[in-house]
């Protein structure tokens, strides 16, 4: 009886041992009562699957403490696919970018009249009505700039008689040098090159040139004028267009899309309410060393210097010209020095102080990535491209930051 009670107790440990041993065997071909091969279940579950076949997305299994435990699928990228991609939508950029650039700008003018439209939508003021009553305010403002600056511009042009004769004695010199340039450049010619006369075309040059130069000034009145009708249907139909992207999304990412979108837009708005503070400091100080250099109409020049600094990298070039062009006769070597210096210190100051305390938070842009969009976005819409670079790569990151599969290249494009 005791050799019994042994044995039986041996069994189930004996079997206890053989079974993990049984789910990791290997097949038996030609086993009695089986007409195949037998496939254990560890097998049949590490066994590849079939395109279209039930299943197929379950993944693969590993053992794990005898067990068998079911793995998810990666799915690997296309990296091909990718780049076609990347390389068609900057082709579609550089040959629409007159579209583009509109719908940018109407986008960047609804963002400013935005927060005065809802200030009127809590007195009860229509939408539509206070999104009209914006562009007129708009309207109404570049008008007096254009008129103001235009006045300007006579009563410079006028007083130019004054200080012709030191123009031109400046111009006179230069075309000295540059005659005795070419004099020296003829002599060391040989003498067919001395005798050769140059012949060009000018009357077919000038009417290709001309016929371009009217066909892009005509496309880009037209462009300009439907700016105001694409900022007023962007304000009205905000809501309506920002539920309807949303719901192009799928149930679950719905969340992450309305919160993306809300953060590209605050953006935004930030970004314009950040450059045009930055502008009108950057003004006033322009206005106040104009003013102790002497440069003439420093109170309208000093404003236009300000805010052409604004423009990324060449800015500080752009600023310069206009108080250095009304200080031409008037200002001596010394003071047109102090002018192109102060340019540059206030230029510094803004990018270096102001526009990271205003701005810096908001866009979170490595200056790599800046320098690059500007070269990217500069070669597809030109001078336009530079202005609208950096709103355009702050919403890319921020899309990339919302995205599971892109958070890498945010993270890059990050500081």
């Amino acid at each position: 009886m005791a050799e019994i009670k042994q044995m039986s107790r041996a069994k189930p440990e004996a079997s206890a041992k053989t079974a993990p041993e049984e789910c990791t065997a290997t097949p038996r071909i030609g086993s009695e009562g089986s007409t195949g091969p037998v496939t254990t279940a560890a097998q049949e579950n590490t066994a590849p699957s079939r395109p279209g076949a039930e299943g197929s997305n379950a993944g693969s299994a590993v053992i794990q403490n005898g067990e068998p435990v079911v793995l998810p699928l990666e799915l690997e990228s296309n990296h091909a696919q990718k780049i076609i991609a990347f390389a068609a939508v900057l082709a579609i950029c550089y040959v629409g970018k007159l579209v583009f650039v509109t719908l940018m700008f109407a986008l960047l003018l609804a963002f400013i009249m935005e927060p005065f439209v809802e200030a009127m939508e809590r007195i009860r003021i229509p939408r539509a009505a206070g999104a009209l009553v914006m562009l007129a305010v708009i309207g109404g403002v570049l008008y007096a700039a254009s008129y103001f600056s235009y006045v300007k511009a006579q009563s410079f042009v006028h007083e130019l008689p004054k200080y012709t004769d030191r123009v031109k004695d400046s111009v006179l010199k230069f075309r000295r040098q540059t005659q005795d340039l070419q004099n020296t450049s003829k002599q060391l010619a040989t003498p067919e090159e001395r005798n050769a006369i140059p012949v060009k075309d000018v009357a077919a040059s000038g009417i290709a040139g001309l016929t371009k130069t009217a066909g892009s000034l005509s496309e880009t009145i037209l462009a300009v004028t439907f700016i105001p009708f694409l900022a007023f249907f962007m304000v009205t139909w905000r809501d309506h267009m920002r539920a309807s992207a949303v719901r192009m999304f799928s149930d679950e990412n719905r969340t992450t899309a309305y919160v993306a979108l809300g953060r590209v837009a605050k953006m935004l708005r930030a970004f314009i309410t950040g450059n045009v503070v930055v502008g009108l400091i950057m003004g006033v100080m322009s206005v106040g060393a104009f003013w102790w250099a002497g440069v003439p109409y420093f109170y309208f020049l000093g404003f236009i210097s300000g805010f052409l600094s604004l423009v990324p990298y060449l800015g500080v070039l752009l600023a310069v010209v206009p108080p250095l062009a009304a200080g031409m006769g008037q200002l001596n070597a010394s003071h047109m020095l102090a002018v192109a210096f102060s340019v540059f210190a206030i230029h510094l100051f803004a990018f270096n102080v102001l526009y990271p305390k205003l701005l810096g938070s908001r866009l979170q842009l490595n200056p790599l990535v800046v320098t690059m969009s500007l070269l990217v976005w500069g070669f597809l819409w030109g001078a336009m491209g530079l202005i609208l670079a950096v709103p355009i790569m702050a919403a890319i990151k921020i899309v990339c930051d919302h995205v599971e599969s892109l958070r890498g290249l945010g993270e890059l494009m990050g500081e």
